[in-house]
């Protein structure tokens, strides 16, 4: 209904009834009236799809306005988007005699902003990147909190990823980072929140909901250690839901999740990373998205792959057996270059004493073989699966380094286990290299320089894949923060840089149609 007090006349009934439609301007507000069968219609000029006029529209039926540029159609008399996504936004219509009066008053805040809330879901799950754009960009202009939008889709998505937390939450934080150190004004700052959403949304588009135990049991650390190593999902989630109606945080499960992690070289270092961006997900967006994210992570760590139990790795456990902390040999990253994953976990042992070293020592082999690369081989169309490579096998020995470091420091006990799955990496990637090639072009000058303009260009990365975009925002976060953990004179900073720059600016081959089909033939004919 419109309120009088807040009406101003904006035209005359008889001039709409001649011309069929008016448009009208109220400060930056484009309006347009149209007369239909029944009444009076008015609505903002702009389609909310990308703002052409509607002015320009076809009126057709009692009261269906369609925007002819892509055909989003619109009922004005019940508000009802037809044909599209997004609410067009009407305004209130009083006509007085032959006046006509608009209310151009905005609904309160709160109003609006619980409104674009609740449009929210849709778009993630129709990937309206655009409209994700909108809805949040509308939250902040209504006043409200911009980042209750990514919190809205954390728990939209917790329960529909099926395999447990993904990229999409692991690389949110690192987002909010950038947000905070390096967006530089609105635009900026939408984007490194809207690339969070999308990603969620894409992670979870059309997927059911995969539902969580509502069990709680009193919390205890070696038993949620033991639940996830035996895959009971409900009892860990029980131990969780337990803790957190006991008023636990995150910082009461850490330790047990670390180790959790830990006990297995698990989904290609996937489950430690996530242990950490965990936390910081959650420090960033509060206790809003604790129980979210907490269930999503533990059905990731009961889900997760045990990779130290496949041959490739089965010298993993014997290394750990070994490790006595008393391994007094100088070691430096050379000394792992080109190992097997046997000779590299036995070559960790024997410099065991000082995990300071060592960790730079490991960190330095893998920046090493980050930097060296063999890029043809992700272009190979034929040849075993265990042989498929690409940049980010590569790439998660720097993040899963990034990782050990900050959880092993806190948990110290836990650098056994997290520099020996650092040396998997170490001799995994050992055998997909080319130490011959010429690398000094992909050397980076000043690395401060180099971190802040390629950090900065993340907001317009182009793209289309967000398991792309989201390992180019963890790499230089893990990179950053690596760097400035280290210091000045540390070995492995120059490869480290120069592998990183070289990631950045190389071929990433995301589709293997070639290679897919040779392997499906031989599998299948093996049957």
């Amino acid at each position: 209904m419109t309120n009088r007090a807040n009406s101003e006349r904006v035209a005359s009934l008889a001039e709409l009834k001649s011309k069929g439609r008016l448009l009208v301007k109220h400060g930056a507000k484009q309006v347009v009236l149209f007369q239909g069968r029944n009444g009076v219609y008015a609505c903002n000029n702009r389609c909310p799809h990308e703002g052409y006029p509607l002015s320009q529209g076809a009126l057709s039926g009692e009261c269906t306005l369609t925007c002819n540029w892509h055909n989003w159609k619109f009922d004005l008399e019940s508000g009802d988007t037809l044909v599209g996504g997004d609410i067009l936004r009407r305004y209130p219509v009083t006509v007085d005699g032959d006046n006509i009066l608009l209310d151009f008053k905005d609904p309160p805040g709160k109003t609006r902003v619980a409104a674009a809330l609740g449009e929210l879901r849709e778009s993630m799950n129709k990937d309206e990147y655009d409209r994700m754009a909108r809805l949040v960009a509308r939250i902040e202009l209504a006043g409200g909190d911009p980042l209750s939008a990514l919190r809205e889709a954390i728990r939209y998505g917790f329960n529909r990823m099926e395999f447990g937390m993904t990229h999409a939450f692991a690389a949110a934080p690192d987002w909010l980072r950038l947000r905070e150190e390096f967006a530089h004004d609105d635009a900026t700052r939408l984007v490194a929140l809207v690339e969070p959403i999308a990603h969620i949304g894409w992670d979870t588009m059309r997927e059911p909901v995969f539902p969580f135990s509502d069990d709680t049991a009193q919390y205890n650390d070696a038993a949620l250690v033991d639940a996830i190593e035996v895959e009971d999902e409900a009892k860990a989630v029980a131990l969780i839901r337990g803790g957190l109606s006991e008023g636990l945080g995150f910082a009461s499960f850490e330790e047990a999740l670390t180790r959790a992690a830990l006990a297995h070289y698990a989904s290609f270092g996937h489950a430690l990373i996530y242990v950490l961006k965990a936390r910081q997900l959650i420090e960033r967006l509060g206790d809003d998205v604790q129980e979210p994210v907490l269930l999503s992570l533990i059905r990731l760590l009961v889900y997760g792959r045990r990779e130290d139990l496949i041959p490739e790795f089965r010298h993993y456990g014997d290394a750990l057996r070994a490790w006595d902390g008393e391994g007094t040999a100088p070691v430096s990253h050379r000394d792992f270059i080109g190992k097997s994953v046997r000779q590299v976990l036995a070559r960790a042992v024997e410099s065991s004493a000082d995990v300071t070293v060592l960790y730079d020592a490991l960190l330095g082999a893998n920046c090493w073989n980050m930097l060296h690369f063999d890029l043809p081989r992700q272009e190979s169309v034929t040849g075993a699966i265990a042989d498929n490579v690409s940049w980010l096998d590569f790439s998660h020995g720097l993040t899963f380094s990034n990782a050990v470091r900050v959880q092993c420091t806190k948990f110290p006990s836990l650098w056994p286990a997290g520099l020996l799955q650092m040396a998997c990496f170490v001799g995994r990637n050992a055998g997909f290299v080319d130490p011959e090639q010429d690398i000094e072009n992909w050397r980076v000058g000043d690395g401060s320089d180099f971190l802040d303009r390629q950090q900065r260009a993340l907001f317009d990365h182009a793209q289309p894949e967000h398991i792309v975009s989201c390992h180019l925002v963890k790499v230089l976060t893990a990179l950053a923060e690596e760097l400035a953990a280290a210091r000045p004179d540390t070995p492995w900073r120059s490869d480290a840089l120069a592998a990183v720059n070289r990631f950045l600016h190389s071929p990433l081959k995301r589709k293997h149609a070639m290679r897919t089909a040779s392997q499906a033939l031989e599998l299948v004919a093996a049957e």
